[in-house]
C-alpha cells in the first residue's frame, strides 16, 4: 500500500478552504462551496471533506472535538530556525490561533504550533544539527 494523501473532515468548508490558501499557503483549486476539496502541498495530497456530506455518504454519525484536537497534527518543515519565527508571526498575524510560540527544544528542533479555525493542531518546525528526520 502506499499513503495517498491523508483527510480532515470539517464543519465549515469555506473558513477552512480560506484558512488553508490564504494563511497556510495551500494550493486549492477548488471553489469554497465544494463538498470535497484536494489540496496540494509540496506534493502531499491533503484533503478536506465536509463532515455532513461524508455522514451522508458513509451512513454514520461521528463525533468531533470542539476546541483544539489533541488526536493529531499536521507537521510543516521549514529549512531554517528564522523562517519558524518568521512563519508563525505571519500566520497568527493572518488568523492562525497560537497554540506555542517558537522554541528551541532540548534535541535541537525549533518548532511552533498554530490551530486552524477547527482547532487541528499545525506543527511548523526545523530540524536542528543533530535531528535526523
Amino acid at each position: 500500500m502506499i499513503l495517498e494523501g491523508i483527510g480532515l473532515f470539517v464543519e465549515d468548508m469555506g473558513r477552512m478552504i480560506r484558512f488553508y490558501r490564504d494563511v497556510m499557503g495551500f494550493e486549492i483549486t477548488e471553489p469554497e462551496d465544494a463538498v470535497n476539496v484536494y489540496l496540494k502541498k509540496d506534493g502531499v495530497l491533503f484533503m478536506l471533506y465536509e463532515r455532513k456530506n461524508f455522514e451522508k455518504m458513509s451512513g454514520h454519525v461521528y463525533e468531533y472535538i470542539r476546541g483544539f484536537n489533541g488526536h493529531f497534527e499536521i507537521a510543516l518543515k521549514v529549512d531554517s530556525y528564522g523562517e519558524v519565527d518568521r512563519i508563525f508571526a505571519e500566520a497568527t498575524a493572518k488568523g492562525a490561533r497560537s497554540v506555542m510560540k517558537p522554541e528551541t527544544m532540548p534535541w535541537g528542533q525549533r518548532t511552533c504550533y498554530v490551530a486552524d479555525p477547527e482547532g487541528n493542531l499545525i506543527e511548523i518546525g526545523a530540524p536542528g544539527e543533530n535531528f535526523n528526520t
